[in-house]
């Protein structure tokens, strides 16, 4: 049995269709047949079903795709570790991110990371939380990076920041003078949020529930940040963020950023996550030390500018 027929095998059950998989891979679809019959030959039992809506695992084919990704990751890790013996600091490290906070903090961190190990391959996915924590304790990906994060057994928490989530507007908005944002005064004015599979959206309507008041109805609701961004621009919405995500507009005097009053905060923690189980490969652990140092202290600095 070859690794190339397992490495075929693992995208074939990413993307659930013989011909999406031989795109992703570069080969034709006869190739990804021929291998899955070889592995089929080799278990002597079939792997997958082929249907209208594409390829569904069998029995066995679950369990090979349950073993095979943590038997590839053994690999890489292992074929990392020998380019680390021999000075090639070189490998690929896969890193899931959610939360509106993680795009101001993580890109000058990737980029600081990447003139370090110019040799290291970075893929970065955006997700929920809840599939970001899936991702890394099934093992498919090295590490995530969220908040508003469910709490999960199976993650060692490298760190925990806390995070406020504040108003944010244009400048001209008619509560842009004020200097905290109490509940009543937001509710009066159009919102755009993401919808309630978000955290931040829930963690609003707890916050307004904990007040006596029925959650108030979202005139926006968008998971695009720069959507988001362009209707506060535009004084047609509020949104509710943490202020380094907006940053870069602050800076311009596109819009402002002001607290809520005390008992209307609304906070989460920004933590980075592996899983407890898995010994990381030389890139993912030198990843995630770097940004267990470079992300308290970038937040730290974006905090003092506000």
């Amino acid at each position: 049995m070859q690794l190339q027929a397992i490495t075929y095998f693992n995208e074939l059950v990413r993307s659930r269709s013989i011909r999406q998989a031989a795109e992703t891979l570069g080969v034709s679809p006869t190739a990804i047949s021929r291998q899955l019959e070889n592995l089929e030959y080799y278990f002597g039992a079939p792997l997958v079903e082929r249907g209208a809506r594409g390829i569904m695992l069998t029995a066995a084919g679950e369990l090979l795709a349950a073993r095979s990704r943590g038997v590839m990751r053994d690999l890489e890790t292992a074929r990392q570790v020998i380019d680390d013996l021999r000075g090639l600091k070189r490998g690929r490290v896969s890193i899931h991110v959610n939360g509106a906070a993680i795009n101001a903090i993580l890109a000058p961190a990737l980029a600081r990371f990447y003139a370090q190990y110019p040799a290291v391959r970075i893929e970065v996915t955006v997700s929920s939380a809840q599939a970001a924590l899936n991702a890394v304790t099934g093992g498919q990906t090295d590490m995530a990076v969220t908040m508003f994060t469910p709490p999960e057994a199976q993650m060692d928490i490298r760190f925990r920041l806390p995070v406020l989530h504040v108003p944010v507007m244009a400048p001209d908005h008619p509560i842009a003078n004020l200097a905290e944002i109490p509940l009543e005064a937001i509710r009066a004015h159009p919102i755009a949020m993401p919808d309630r599979s978000f955290g931040i959206r829930r963690a609003f309507d707890y916050r307004q529930r904990s007040a006596g008041l029925e959650p108030v109805e979202i005139a926006f609701t968008t998971s695009s940040l720069e959507l988001q961004k362009e209707l506060a621009r535009s004084g047609a919405a509020i949104l509710i963020l943490p202020a380094m995500t907006v940053m870069r507009e602050i800076r311009a005097g596109e819009l402002v950023a002001i607290p809520f009053a005390k008992q209307a905060e609304i906070a989460s923690d920004l933590q980075l996550g592996r899983a407890k189980s898995t010994a990381p490969s030389f890139a993912a652990a030198r990843l995630a030390e770097f940004l267990e140092e470079f992300l308290p202290a970038q937040a730290k600095r974006v905090t003092a500018e506000l």
